[in-house]
């Protein structure tokens, strides 16, 4: 049963939020990474997608999801799991832009700049990931900053609306422990809150996975 969603886009801080859910007791945890090292579940996700399964069939065996593909089902999810809390990773908008197009956006194509040519389930999970992410919440459109910028306000102002106020935490990564685990009501750990994901470990962790296949 999910018990925490988490509703910012990726490179808002939501590896460094997985790794303290999971310290904190609310794994396993959905995001991107889990669909390509468990590309059976892509079937659900599309269903999800188009209308024809509750995307909590999707998420069935998680405590927690983070990311995409689920923040592009936030309402959705609220819905599902009426009990969960919605955590909005948050984080300065042009800062983002410029993390999100380092990693997460060059990370489609090779070093010459060429679309990277995956087979199998990897380009399964990758062509979701495009439909869903570059092509659907983006429209296509993510180079143009102003355009992109503008989809990530747009967003955030989207979830802060829909989302009971006593229900949603907006959070970012500088602020620790303190917001997070008053909000989901559990003690502060007596270890520093994580820092993880620099652009350097997401394109090793991008090498890694294809490499796999």
């Amino acid at each position: 049963m999910v018990g925490v969603i988490g509703a910012g886009f990726g490179r808002t801080g939501t590896m460094s939020l997985h790794t303290a859910l999971a310290q904190l007791g609310f794994g396993p945890v959905f995001h991107m990474g889990e669909l390509y090292d468990r590309p059976e579940r892509l079937g659900a996700w599309r269903d999800a997608a188009a209308g024809r399964e509750s995307v909590g069939r999707a998420v069935a065996g998680y405590a927690s999801t983070l990311g995409w593909p689920g923040c592009a089902f936030v309402g959705d999810l609220v819905r599902a799991f009426p009990r969960a809390r919605v955590v909005l990773t948050d984080r300065d908008p042009e800062a983002w832009y410029r993390s999100a197009y380092r990693t997460l956006y060059l990370s489609r194509f090779d070093e010459q700049g060429r679309r990277r040519r995956l087979e199998g389930d990897t380009a399964q999970v990758a062509a979701f990931a495009e439909e869903l992410i570059w092509d659907g919440a983006f429209h296509g459109r993510f180079e143009e900053r102003s355009h992109a910028l503008s989809v990530f306000s747009e967003h955030r102002e989207r979830v802060i609306a829909a989302v009971p106020e006593d229900r949603l935490l907006v959070f970012r990564a500088e602020e620790g422990w303190g917001p997070l685990c008053s909000f989901l009501g559990v003690p502060v750990p007596g270890t520093p809150y994580p820092r993880s994901n620099d652009a350097a470990d997401f394109h090793a962790r991008v090498r890694r996975r294809i490499g796999r296949r």
